[in-house]
């Protein structure tokens, strides 16, 4: 069938046909176009159905067509080219009937139907260009990645290719890498999809790929514009019904599925955010609601996050997801066989090191391909069907073996550790709690004046240290003091509120001088409180270790629940859904934010899953027990503000620096040799220096800020929805002007990258070796309200006293275990600055502002590595000291303490 004739205005008219030649099929027209005779009834039929016509076949030959009176349009052949990675699907699918019916599609050559949409309006009509359709069948298939190609006729009055719609005609998902399309008049068109596509049977509606260029809601082609708002009430949703796992919406919901209260009522917990509990949205699931408790959601076996959230596997396969499932579902069920009683201390220091050295047989799990996922942990026993976990030794330890116990590597990890976030400057004396005296006791705290003075040996006084910024206090008395009677009721675990009190020696580093220890009034009880100071003596010496275990406990927690999950997992989940559902994959900020977001979603869920809920990792192996993710809650209630999260809003907030425009950043530093501060303030700035040069190019002033709808849209849903337990509470910054945009933004990159990464990576390095951080404290002091038995066991075998505090065997190796894959840095990841976006490498200024980030990343590469190497910076170097590495920006994978990035994604 012959393709019907296409005008387009513009051209010259051709002369009217002589009827001495409409005999013949063709002749040649006005400056060599080829013109088709025909009478105007069949003129009429071909404008009445253009769509169709562009389907039909036009011999090669033919460059463009006209008739008498209209205007000659010329045609061109353009091919796409999709590259799919196919899923792996399973034996029930690679014989099933689907598989079979998907094969015959394939050699039909209709695996996938593309449509090509202009961008352009019709000049005529006023209407959207019909789209220009072609089957594409597959040409090439190697090393998991599959071709198809589909051409087109394409008229130059089509315009340019803005979009792609794709509908997937197998039965099974396909994951779309790109599409190309060449043969157009401007050159080839890339779009990268880098999404899921669902089959048609699943969900008839056609996805949108839009081309890699970017554009302010006002800027949009206007030929676009539909398409534009409609892909974005998709991602919305309508709120109702059970989300499937091929659906790509995105909804807000409270967390109430962390409890399980259908398998038992000791599994009931609070719902987390409201006015009682506080706390930032998840993504909606829909899943039923509990028979027992309607305010709380059903729990599956899977999690539903939107399709292209999930890990997937065209980035390795969620090697990372894999691997903490497995220790969840198979390693943890084995150890718990393997260990009869879940209670039994270490009997002695020594039966620590095994765990580096024997490890522990488990007899129960599945050896096959086990040891080749977690290659690190799991080793298989030659000539049997068991397997052995043995842990790595961790680097601080093959560094010094001594390394937890001494009181200097206890105060240098509170700025080079893995929770730099909590430490304080005293400003005021005496410090004070500011909960109601009648309900928890005296506000004073026990520290006097008299005390410091003695320990730092009358170097200072009290008045002049803290004048001088030389005290420094790790304060959890008023987040746990509240919880002190509720965890107390719990079987094996303790807790008291504490204050850590250090001093700023002359040479730049910390010394812990004491440590307050608090328990509320309760049971009828009057407030019991001690402080512990380091001494010379064999039972202080002790009871200072007991102490410090305590505390160690208690900052265990506070990172896992509050530095960790809750302000950067927990946090940045709202901003994610926000962009989705407000921000379109054109517009520039959306692009900017999308490799700060990947897998964090999926993540989070594995988390509610398996690690923070009922009778999970955390509250079966942390102090504060089932307890735990509601303290998160009331720590975001408390303490956590979105202002606050810039790296230096949150300095200057704990006294840790102050403004100065003649320092390095802007900031002096209290603690000059502060390695978390110092390497995080270079990264913040390479931050914002890129998120200015980004921001800048597409706001050229602030009145753009303002009329933006969808990004006023996506930060009042931020505040409003995501984040709306606290809309009203401070630190909230309008989003007017372009400095407010770049403070924002950089504000959640930072979170995504360097926090994250300070918090993440290094915690099998420091947590590996349980002593130095144990996540419980199990006992209560000797001290308080004793027995005699108790007292005498403990001046007997004091180690005996300090093993019975740590973690028993069970806590510690699966919290080991879980930490080791946690520390992990996966072969397929993505580092901060490493990769640009394809829509950044298509626009040449903003490309030019990638590279100079890039590259300024590589300088701090090498600046971290000088301080690493400078013997005067003794928080980060001296004989045994583990070198500050957690904010270099890159890494090879595997358990490395360093390496930055993009995302939340582990």
């Amino acid at each position: 069938m012959m393709l019907r004739p296409q005008v387009h205005s513009s051209h010259t008219p051709c002369q009217t046909l002589a009827p001495a030649i409409l005999t013949k099929q063709f002749i040649h027209g006005l400056n060599g176009r080829l013109v088709l005779p025909h009478h105007q009834k069949s003129l009429r039929t071909a404008r009445n159905s253009r769509k169709a016509a562009r389907l039909g076949y036009v011999p090669g030959n033919i460059r463009a067509i006209v008739t008498a009176g209209e205007t000659a349009t010329m045609t061109s052949t353009v091919k796409a080219v999709v590259t799919v990675t196919p899923p792996t699907g399973g034996a029930l699918y690679e014989f099933g009937i689907n598989r079979g019916l998907d094969d015959i599609t394939d050699l039909m050559g209709k695996t996938l139907l593309l449509e090509l949409v202009s961008s352009e309006l019709d000049p005529t009509t006023g209407l959207e260009k019909p789209t220009i359709k072609g089957y594409a069948h597959k040409t090439e298939q190697k090393d998991n990645e599959v071709k198809y190609e589909c051409e087109f006729k394409v008229g130059d009055d089509f315009g340019e290719v803005g979009a792609v719609l794709v509908e997937n005609e197998h039965h099974k998902e396909m994951f779309l890498q790109d599409i190309v399309v060449d043969g157009l008049p401007g050159g080839p068109v890339t779009i990268s999809c880098s999404s899921w596509v669902c089959s048609k049977f699943d969900d008839p509606k056609k996805r949108v790929f839009f081309i890699n260029k970017l554009y302010l809601p006002s800027d949009t082609p206007d030929g676009l514009k539909r398409l534009r708002e409609e892909e974005l009430k998709v991602l919305r949703g309508n709120g109702q019904g059970e989300r499937k796992t091929y659906e790509r919406i995105y909804d807000y919901d409270v967390y109430n599925d962390v409890g399980d209260p259908d398998s038992s009522s000791d599994k009931k917990r609070p719902v987390l955010g409201g006015k009682k509990f506080p706390y930032p949205r998840r993504c909606r699931t829909g899943r039923p609601l509990c028979k027992t408790d309607p305010e709380s959601e059903s729990r599956s076996s899977t999690i539903y996050v939107p399709r292209d959230e999930a890990f997937s596997e065209v980035k390795n396969l969620s090697f990372s997801a894999k691997t903490v499932y497995s220790v969840l579902h198979a390693l943890v069920p084995s150890l718990e066989s393997a260990i009869i009683d879940t209670d039994v201390p270490f009997p002695y220091f020594t039966a620590i090191d095994e765990l580096f050295n024997e490890g522990v047989t488990l007899p129960h799990l599945p050896t096959k391909g086990f040891s080749d996922l977690l290659p690190r942990l799991v080793k298989a026993i030659e000539d049997t069907t068991e397997s052995v976990l043995r842990f790595e030794t961790p680097e601080t330890m093959l560094r010094d073996s001594f390394f937890w116990f001494r009181d200097e590597e206890f105060s240098r990890q509170t700025l080079a550790g893995i929770n730099p976030y909590t430490l304080q400057l005293v400003t005021e004396w005496p410090m004070k709690s500011k909960l109601d005296p009648s309900v928890y006791g005296p506000a004073e705290s026990a520290i006097t004046s008299e005390i410091i003075e003695r320990e730092i040996k009358g170097f200072l006084t009290v008045d002049e240290a803290i004048k001088q910024k030389k005290l420094f206090v790790l304060d959890y008395h008023d987040l746990l003091l509240p919880y002190v009677s509720k965890v107390r009721q719990l079987k094996g675990t303790t807790l008291y509120g504490s204050r850590t009190l250090f001093f700023l020696t002359p040479d730049g580093t910390l010394r812990p001088v004491a440590i307050e220890l608090t328990r509320p009034l309760m049971d009828g009880k009057p407030q019991w409180r001690e402080v512990f100071t380091p001494t010379s003596h064999a039972t202080g010496c002790w009871l200072w270790r007991l102490a410090k275990a305590h505390v160690l406990a208690h900052d265990s927690g506070v990172h896992q629940l509050v530095s960790h999950w809750l302000r950067t997992h927990c946090c940045t989940e709202p901003y994610i859904i926000a962009a989705n559902r407000q921000l379109s994959a054109m517009h520039p900020i959306y692009k900017l934010l999308h490799p700060h977001f990947r897998y964090t979603m999926e993540i989070n869920a594995l988390a509610r899953g398996y690690l923070i809920n009922a009778d999970g990792v955390i509250e079966s192996c942390f102090s504060p027990g089932k307890y735990s993710i509601e303290l998160s809650s009331v720590a975001y209630d408390q303490l956590w503000q979105f202002d606050l999260q810039a790296l230096p809003n949150d300095l200057i907030n704990r006294g840790l620096a102050v403004e100065d425009p003649s320092a390095p950043h802007g900031l002096k530093l209290a603690i000059e040799d502060y390695p978390f501060a110092n390497d995080g303030l270079l990264i913040w700035d390479s931050l914002k220096e890129w998120v200015t040069d980004y921001v800048n190019h597409y706001y050229k002033d602030s009145s753009l800020v303002q009329s933006d709808q969808e990004l006023q849209a996506w930060w009042a849903e931020v505040r409003n929805v995501g984040h709306g337990d606290k809309r009203d509470a401070a630190g909230w910054p309008e989003l007017k002007t372009t400095d407010d945009l770049i403070q924002i933004i950089t504000t959640i990159v930072w979170v995504t990258s360097g926090h994250h990464a300070a918090v993440n990576f290094g915690q099998y390095h420091y947590a590996g070796y349980f002593p130095n951080r144990p996540t419980i404290a199990r006992t209560k002091i000797p001290l308080e309200e004793s027995t005699e038995p108790e007292l005498k066991e403990f001046m007997d075998k004091p180690e005996a006293s300090l093993l019975k505090c740590f973690p028993s065997q069970m806590q510690a190796t699966k919290v080991m275990a879980v930490l080791d894959v946690l520390s992990n840095h996966s072969s397929d990841e993505e580092y901060l600055g490493e990769n640009a976006e394809p829509a950044w490498k298509e626009d040449p200024i903003i490309n030019a502002a990638f590279e100079r980030f890039n590259g300024r990343l590589k300088e701090i590469e090498g600046t971290i590595d000088a301080r690493n190497q400078d013997m005067k910076l003794k928080n980060r170097n001296g004989a045994g000291v583990l070198p500050y590495e957690l904010l270099k920006p890159f890494s090879k994978s595997g358990v490395t303490g360093q390496g930055v990035p993009y995302s939340i994604s582990i």
